[in-house]
C-alpha cells in the first residue's frame, strides 16, 4: 500500500469529510440505533396534549425508561409516540401525563399491566390514557381573552342599552343600570388588570428561569427525607434500649427494697451522730497533725527509734553535761 504522504490529498481529505460526516449522523442518531439506542416504539391516544412535547422522559414506577418521540393530532384526538428500553408493556398498560416540576414540565408515566405484550402497531386507547388539567394554560387564555375584549366599548354599549330601557319597568332599569356599573368598574379597571397580567408573566418567567433551583431543591429535601427514614430504625432501637433499662432499674430497685430501706435508714443515722460530733472531730484534727509529725520524725531513722532520756544519772556523776533549768534535750 501506498503511504499517505503519497497519496492524492483531495482524495484523502474528501475521504476524511465522508467519515467524520458518518461519526456525527451516528452520535446524532446514537438513540436510533438498533444496539447502542433504539428500543420499541408504542403510540398511546389521549384527549389532550396538556402541554407534553418531544423529548420528555417516559417514567415507570418513577424510573426513567425512555423519551417521547412524537406529539401530533390524529383527528379529535392527540396521538403520543415514545420509544422504552427494556421495559415490558402489557396488553392492559395505562398510560397518563404527570407534571414534573411546579413549572409546569411534563413527563409521561405508564403502568405496565397485562398478561400478554403490547402490539406496537396498535395504539394505547382513550379508556386507558388521562391527562392532567393545566391551570397555567388556563390563565393564561384568561388573560389573552381578557386583553382581546375593548372594555371602553363595552360600556358604551351597555349604557347605551341602558338608556333604551329605560321606560321598561324599574327593575329592568335597575338590572341594566347594574350591569353598566359593572362594565364601567371593569374598564376603569382595565389597566391594572392589564399590569397584574405583565407581573404575572415576569413571575413565571423568573419561575422558569429558576427551575434547576427548584429542581436541585427537592433533590436534596428527597435525600434529608430518605436519611430521617434510614436513621428512624436507629432511633427506634434506642428508645426500646431505654424502656428496657427503666424496666430493669425499677425491677431492681423493687427486689432491693427490703435492703436499700434499712442501708438508707442507717446511714441516716451515722451522718446525725457526725454532725452531733462535729466540734469534737474537728478537735482531734487539729491534734492529730502534730502528733503524726512527730511520730513521723521519731520514725525517720528507719528501725530506730530516737528516745531522750533525762533525769536517770544523777548531777554528781555529770556537773557539766546537765541542763541547767528542768530536764531538757542537749540540743536546741
Amino acid at each position: 500500500m501506498k503511504p499517505l504522504a503519497e497519496r492524492n490529498p483531495i482524495l484523502v481529505a474528501v475521504a476524511g469529510l465522508a467519515i467524520l460526516t458518518v461519526i456525527a449522523l451516528l452520535a446524532f442518531f446514537a438513540n436510533d440505533l438498533p444496539v447502542i439506542g433504539g428500543g420499541t416504539t408504542y403510540t398511546a391516544d389521549f384527549t389532550e396534549a396538556a402541554g407534553l412535547q418531544a423529548g420528555n422522559e417516559v417514567r415507570v414506577a418513577g424510573i426513567t425508561v425512555g423519551r417521547v418521540t412524537g406529539v401530533s393530532l390524529d383527528g379529535n384526538k392527540v396521538a403520543v409516540t415514545f420509544t422504552v428500553r427494556g421495559t415490558w408493556v402489557g396488553d392492559a398498560t395505562t398510560a397518563a401525563i404527570k407534571i414534573k416540576t411546579l413549572l409546569g414540565d411534563k413527563y409521561l408515566s405508564i403502568d405496565p399491566l397485562g398478561s400478554a405484550p403490547q402490539d406496537p402497531g396498535l395504539p394505547i386507547p382513550l379508556a386507558r390514557t388521562s391527562a392532567p388539567y393545566d391551570v397555567t394554560q388556563a390563565f393564561s387564555g384568561i388573560g389573552q381573552q381578557l386583553g382581546q375584549v375593548n372594555t371602553s366599548q363595552l360600556a358604551r354599549s351597555l349604557q347605551t342599552l341602558s338608556a333604551a330601557f329605560s321606560t321598561t319597568p324599574p327593575y329592568v332599569r335597575r338590572a341594566l343600570n347594574g350591569l353598566a356599573s359593572l362594565s364601567s368598574s371593569i374598564a376603569s379597571r382595565d389597566a391594572a388588570v392589564t399590569s397584574l397580567l405583565a407581573g404575572t408573566r415576569k413571575v413565571t418567567g423568573t419561575l422558569a428561569s429558576e427551575n434547576a433551583r427548584f429542581q436541585a431543591l427537592l433533590g436534596d429535601g428527597n435525600l434529608l427525607l430518605a436519611e430521617l427514614q434510614q436513621r428512624r430504625a436507629a432511633i427506634h432501637s434506642l428508645l426500646v434500649a431505654t424502656q428496657d433499662l427503666a424496666t430493669q432499674l425499677s425491677g431492681l430497685v423493687a427486689d432491693n427494697q427490703s435492703r436499700l430501706g434499712p442501708a438508707l435508714q442507717a446511714l441516716d443515722q451515722v451522718t446525725g451522730v457526725l454532725e452531733q460530733n462535729q466540734a469534737n472531730l474537728t478537735k482531734a484534727l487539729a491534734l492529730a497533725g502534730p502528733y503524726y509529725r512527730l511520730l513521723g520524725n521519731t520514725l525517720g531513722n528507719g528501725r530506730w527509734f530516737d528516745i531522750y532520756l533525762c533525769g536517770v544519772v544523777p548531777r554528781s556523776y555529770a556537773p557539766g553535761n546537765t541542763p541547767a533549768h528542768g530536764c531538757k534535750p542537749p540540743k536546741a
